[in-house]
Order: C-alpha cells, then sequence, then structure tokens
C-alpha cells in the first residue's frame, strides 16, 4: 500500500474518531465508508460477524457495539431517521477481521485498530501498576502515622505490631498477618502489604486513616487494649464493605513484589519514548 494512501487512511480514522463521556467510539455509518463498502447491507454482515466473534470470547456485545438512531437531513431540508451503532475500538477491530480481506482499507483497519488497542492496553496497565504502587507509599505512610499517634497514647513499637496484626485478622476474616502470608507465599522477611492487590492496600490504608482520626479526636483512646478495639472495628467495616462488592480479601491472589514493580517502573520510564516511536511506526 502506498505511503500517501496510508497516511490518507489514518487520518481519515482519526479525524471520525468520537469521544462520549470519556470514551472512543466510531459511527458505524461514518465507517462504513472508512472501509471500502459503499451498501449498508454488505456492511451489516461484517457488523453481526463481529459481533458473533465478540460472543465467542465472552465480551458483551452490548458494551462493545450500542444501537443508535441519528436525524440526517434530506433535500430541501427534509430530515429522516436511520439506525446506527457506535462502536469501541475492539469492536472496530472484529469488524475489520470479518471483512472483505480484498479492501486496501480492511487491511490497513486491522492494524491500525490493532495497533490502537495495544497502545490502550498498555496505557491502561501502567496505570494500574502506578496506582498500586502510589496506594502502597500511602499506606506505609498511615502507618507511620499511627505509629507516632500510638506512641503519644503510651503504646510501644510492639504493641502497635500486635494492633496491626489484629486489624489484618478482621480484615482478612480472621487469618492473621502470618497466615496470609503463608497463604501468599511471602517470606517472613517481607511486609505482606508489599504483595497484596491494590483494593486490599487501600481497605488497610483507609482503616489505618478512620483509625488516626478517631484517636486523635477522642483523648479517651488511651492503651493498647482500648486502641486495638478501635483498630479491629475499622477493619471490619472495610471487610464488610469489600464483602458487599464479593471481594473476599483473603482469597485474593499475590501480585507482584512492590519493590520489584517499582524498579521496573523507573525503567521503563527511561524507554517509554522508544516504545511510543515504535508504535507509532
Amino acid at each position: 500500500m502506498e505511503k500517501q494512501i496510508i497516511i490518507k487512511l489514518h487520518k481519515n480514522f482519526e479525524d471520525c474518531a468520537q469521544r462520549k463521556n470519556g470514551v472512543e467510539f466510531w459511527y458505524a455509518r461514518e465507517l462504513q465508508h472508512l472501509l471500502g463498502y459503499d451498501r449498508w447491507e454488505n456492511f451489516e454482515n461484517a457488523i453481526n460477524k463481529a459481533k458473533f466473534a465478540c460472543e465467542n470470547v465472552k465480551q458483551k456485545v452490548d458494551d462493545h457495539f450500542r444501537d443508535v438512531t441519528k436525524t440526517i437531513l434530506m433535500p430541501k431540508n427534509a430530515e429522516k431517521i436511520i439506525n446506527d451503532i457506535m462502536l469501541t475500538r475492539y469492536a472496530c477491530y472484529l469488524i475489520a477481521q470479518n471483512g472483505d480481506s480484498r479492501k486496501d482499507e480492511i487491511a490497513f483497519a486491522m492494524t491500525y485498530f490493532a495497533v490502537q488497542t495495544r497502545k490502550q492496553e498498555i496505557v491502561e496497565e501502567r496505570l494500574a501498576q502506578w496506582e498500586r504502587l502510589q496506594a502502597r507509599e500511602k499506606l506505609s505512610l498511615s502507618e507511620k502515622e499511627l505509629s507516632g499517634i500510638l506512641f503519644e497514647r503510651g503504646v510501644d513499637n510492639y504493641g502497635f505490631a500486635r494492633i496491626r496484626s489484629k486489624g489484618d485478622s478482621a480484615l482478612f476474616g480472621g487469618y492473621t498477618t502470618q497466615d496470609m502470608k503463608s497463604r501468599l507465599g511471602v517470606s517472613d522477611k517481607r511486609p505482606l502489604a508489599d504483595f497484596l492487590p491494590s483494593v486490599t492496600i487501600k481497605a488497610k490504608d483507609l482503616a489505618n486513616e478512620i483509625t488516626n482520626h478517631n484517636v486523635k479526636k477522642d483523648q479517651s483512646l488511651q492503651g493498647e487494649n482500648i486502641i486495638t478495639g478501635e483498630h479491629v472495628k475499622n477493619n471490619q467495616n472495610m471487610r464488610e464493605m469489600l464483602l458487599k462488592s464479593d471481594i473476599y480479601p483473603e482469597n485474593l491472589p499475590a501480585e507482584e513484589d512492590i519493590k520489584k514493580l517499582g524498579r521496573k517502573l523507573k525503567s521503563e520510564d527511561k524507554k517509554l519514548p522508544k516504545i511510543a516511536n515504535k508504535l507509532k511506526k
């Protein structure tokens, strides 16, 4: 395919992309012409095959193919309502896969949407990794703050460790910190939180923040036993909130060592310009 044709097709696909509530999509009526189809009936065949392919990979068709109606102008200022479909990037890719492979537009679209989808996957994966890393750093800060507050209330480091462990037991449905390390294969020398998923890290952090807040404002919360009850209660509340969403923190698998993840992200930061150039090509 000639370079000028590729440049033109790329611009056409970019120009036709729409956004609604932060979601990128294409209208099927516009994609029809971008893919070189003159007749809507013929293009519908490719759409139906794409929907079937979507179902086969256990994706919800409605999440990628949304039926809509549009009003178009006719001669003499008349209007006509037609059916259309809002298509996600993935839906466009499936349509291209099931289209007429003899068309240059189809060949280009398969590559275009595959690359665009891969870009999105990279971005989403990286954001999720950064979110987990930041959540872990935030947990460390709330734990340090809790340790300092407890010291002022007559609780030493050993007492703080016991309070934190009982909080873990409340969050993990009776499993102690050591129990969870055994379940997840975490070394005794490493913090459990370094291997927890983001949702559990954030639950632990929020329980800490509530304990910090309540202990600071209530001078009657003194000593290890009373503060333990407060911290256990807050972790139990976090557990109840997770269970309402069918999330059992003790059953979630371990995730990548947070230290290794941090090193990997820093290393990838240096490679991002090269990766971006490759994706553009």
